[in-house]
């Protein structure tokens, strides 16, 4: 029988759960204070990585399955997603490639056109790419065009303030569900990124992951510089952080300090407890699946987060 479906939160994790839902037939709408590019989701660099999420034997089965669906997706080229080359360094000594990684290791070396005397060698993956500016309206448009309905400027207190009709309510709140779901294991690990002209010397990914934190990441039309992972709520960029960003990701590259072309700041949803995926009743006695605390991995685990949704929704009386 079909569901009636309300999603709280329009992020990457809101999207896909609403897909699913709207394209096997349940009325499904997503309710949210901020859609679109305006999201945390939109900030995101989305480069398929788990990343500062908990628990690795939850985190790994969800990010595999959603590798699976991004490659299909790949080839559509009106989703925004396109396999490029992760190339992972430090600057302290040699990385282990963990064992979930093995599959998609590629051979490389340091590049000529990189600074080697603050890389050491690192190991190189075969990895989806979302282009935020192009696969977050891709995933809205296929949501609407699955009879989904997406309506923005909306914030509820608590989550039995959503409207009795919808008899299942999925919690996709990110950040919010710290007061939503009144979870204060939930905290801010906050991203700023600075976004530059496209680098056309630059047709791989490099992310250099001890500190500082320094990622470069080719899209369609520019570049993602990053980055930062603080526990602040802060949501205004720092000047002084976007120059010392730039100027780290020029020194890695070997190229001038490239224009600022925009300044964002996401806030990633950790939660200290792990990932919560999980269904509750509420006072009401509907339904409440919670799916938030991503951290940095909530584009890695969409698919496979949101598969176990549907699973939980399909047992849910």
């Amino acid at each position: 029988m079909a569901k009636s479906v309300a999603i709280v939160g329009a992020g990457v994790s809101g999207m896909t759960c609403g897909i699913l839902f709207a394209e096997r037939g349940d009325r499904t709408a997503i309710f949210a204070e901020e859609v679109g590019t305006h999201t945390t989701s939109g900030a995101a660099a989305a480069l398929w990585f788990p990343y500062d999420a908990e628990p690795a034997d939850k985190v790994i089965p969800w990010a595999l399955a959603t590798y699976k669906v991004l490659v299909d997706l790949a080839n559509d080229p009106c989703s925004g997603v396109s396999m490029i080359d992760l190339r992972q360094y430090c600057r302290t000594g040699i990385i282990e490639i963990p064992n979930w990684a093995s599959p998609f290791v590629i051979p490389s070396e340091v590049e000529g056109s990189l600074d080697i005397s603050v890389l050491k060698r690192g190991f190189a993956l075969r990895v989806p790419l979302m282009d935020t500016s192009i696969y977050i309206d891709y995933l809205a448009q296929r949501f609407q065009k699955a009879g989904g309905e997406i309506h923005a400027n909306i914030r509820f207190e608590k989550l039995e303030n959503v409207d009795s009709k919808f008899d299942l309510v999925i919690d996709c709140a990110g950040i919010g569900a710290r007061e939503l779901a009144r979870d204060p294991s939930v905290e801010p690990h906050r991203g700023q990124v600075a976004i530059v002209p496209k680098i056309d010397s630059l047709n791989y990914a490099i992310v250099c992951d001890d500190a500082p934190l320094m990622y470069a990441i080719p899209r369609t039309n520019d570049c993602v510089f990053g980055g930062t992972n603080d526990v602040s709520d802060d949501l205004d960029p720092d000047a002084a952080t976007t120059k010392a960003i730039v100027s780290e990701c020029a020194r890695v590259l070997k190229i001038d300090n490239p224009q600022v072309l925009r300044e964002r700041v996401g806030l990633r949803p950790f939660r200290k407890s792990g990932v919560r995926l999980e269904s509750e009743r509420l006072q009401d006695r509907r339904v409440v699946i919670h799916n938030y605390g991503h951290g940095g991995s909530g584009f890695t685990l969409s698919w496979g987060c949101a598969q176990q949704v549907v699973e939980l929704a399909n047992g849910a009386n």
